[in-house]
């Protein structure tokens, strides 16, 4: 699987409450979610993000508390892959869970705002088409590839 598209660049420890706003939790609906997504840290993110595109960031994206309402707004608002130095673990668990591709790749800091990726899941393989550069992600196994695949662990189990 193939994803390509343009980078949304953020820094360390983006938490869960900067990802989706605690004041819009009492909607469960993507496309609500998505509305508010990264709005208290790049209030023109949902006006820029195209789908597709990329959210880059270093370390600990996704800190915080384990709601499953960071990964949904960031798959709804168009998002197609998060990648980053490191994750906070119950983040990356949750958006596996509904199917957003994370991949941890220790150049992540390297990626600018704006620069174009061509990044293959299958080999964890990351081509930065602007900066000319190519960074090496641990691949999926192929029970996670699948869950992806399917759009999330509850579709993979009902498949």
């Amino acid at each position: 699987m193939t994803i390509q598209g343009s980078v949304h660049k953020f820094l360390d420890n983006i938490d869960t409450d900067v990802i989706i706003p605690a004041r819009y939790l009492n909607s469960a609906d993507p496309k609500e979610l998505a509305k508010h997504c990264m709005e208290d840290i790049d209030a023109d993110f949902t006006a820029k993000v195209k789908d597709g595109d990329i959210i880059v960031a270093r370390q600990n994206f996704g800190c915080g508390s384990s709601r499953e309402h960071a990964p949904l707004a960031i798959k709804a608002s168009g998002v197609s892959l998060v990648i980053a130095c490191s994750f906070a673990r119950i983040f990356y668990r949750n958006a596996l869970n509904i199917g957003l591709p994370i991949l941890e790749c220790a150049q992540a800091d390297e990626i600018a705002a704006g620069d174009v990726l061509r990044v293959n899941l299958d080999e964890g393989r990351i081509e930065n088409r602007t900066q000319g550069k190519f960074y090496q992600a641990e691949p999926f196994p192929p029970f996670l590839r699948n869950i992806i695949e399917k759009g999330g662990l509850m579709e993979a189990i009902n498949a």
